[in-house]
C-alpha cells in the first residue's frame, strides 16, 4: 500500500507541475482558480509521498557509507545554494537557466547516493526524472532565455549565508526525525 501511495504522490507532483507545459490552453482557461487547484494537487502529492515513503518497503541494494554520506552532504549544500540562487537572481542565476530545477536534480541525486532501496528509487528517482522532463519542456517551449539583471555583491553574500543557515536547519530537522545526516 505504501509503494502505491508513493507512486501516486510522485505522479500527482509531476502532473501538477507539468500541467501548464503539457496542456497550456486547459491551464490558461482555469484562470486564477487554476493556481489554487495546482497548489492543492502539490500539497496532496507531498502528503502522499511522505506517507507512502514512510510505509513503503522494497528491495535494498546499497546503504550509507562514510564516503557517500560526505558526498551527499556536499551535494545537499550545493542544492540548497542553487535553490537560494534561483530566488535571489545572483551571478550564478545569470549563468544557469534553471537553478531551482538544478537544485531538485542535485537533491535527488544526493539522496539516491545514500538510499539504495526501492522506495528511494521511486521517490528520488521519480522527482529527478520530473525535473529533467520539466527542463526539457521549458527549453522547447521557450528556447530563448534572458538572464536576470546582476545582483549586488552584498546580495551574493547574503544568499551564501542564508543557504548555509537553511542547510543547517534542514540537517537539524533530519536529526529530529531520526535521520542522522552527518553519519
Amino acid at each position: 500500500m505504501g509503494t502505491l501511495l508513493l507512486i501516486l504522490g510522485v505522479a500527482l507532483w509531476a502532473a501538477a507541475h507539468l500541467f501548464k507545459r503539457l496542456a497550456p490552453a486547459a491551464r490558461e482557461s482555469m484562470g486564477d482558480a487554476g493556481r489554487g487547484a495546482v497548489a492543492l494537487a502539490v500539497l496532496g502529492s507531498v502528503a502522499l509521498m511522505v506517507i507512502g515513503y514512510r510505509m513503503a518497503d522494497g528491495a535494498y541494494f546499497w546503504g550509507r557509507t562514510p564516503a557517500m554520506v560526505g558526498l551527499n552532504n556536499l551535494l545537499m549544500l550545493l542544492s540548497v545554494y542553487l535553490f537560494a540562487v534561483a530566488g535571489a537572481k545572483t551571478a550564478l542565476a545569470r549563468r544557469m537557466r534553471h537553478p531551482m530545477l538544478g537544485a531538485v536534480k542535485v537533491w535527488a541525486l544526493a539522496h539516491l547516493l545514500v538510499n539504495g532501496d526501492t522506495p528511494s528509487f521511486i521517490l528520488f528517482g521519480g522527482l529527478l526524472a520530473w525535473a529533467v522532463a520539466e527542463v526539457i519542456l521549458i527549453n522547447r517551449a521557450q528556447p530563448h532565455w534572458t538572464p536576470p539583471p546582476p545582483a549586488s555583491k552584498r546580495k551574493e553574500i547574503i544568499v551564501l549565508i542564508a543557504a548555509i543557515v537553511v542547510y543547517l536547519a534542514i540537517a537539524a530537522a533530519h536529526y529530529a526525525l531520526g535521520y542522522p545526516v552527518f553519519g
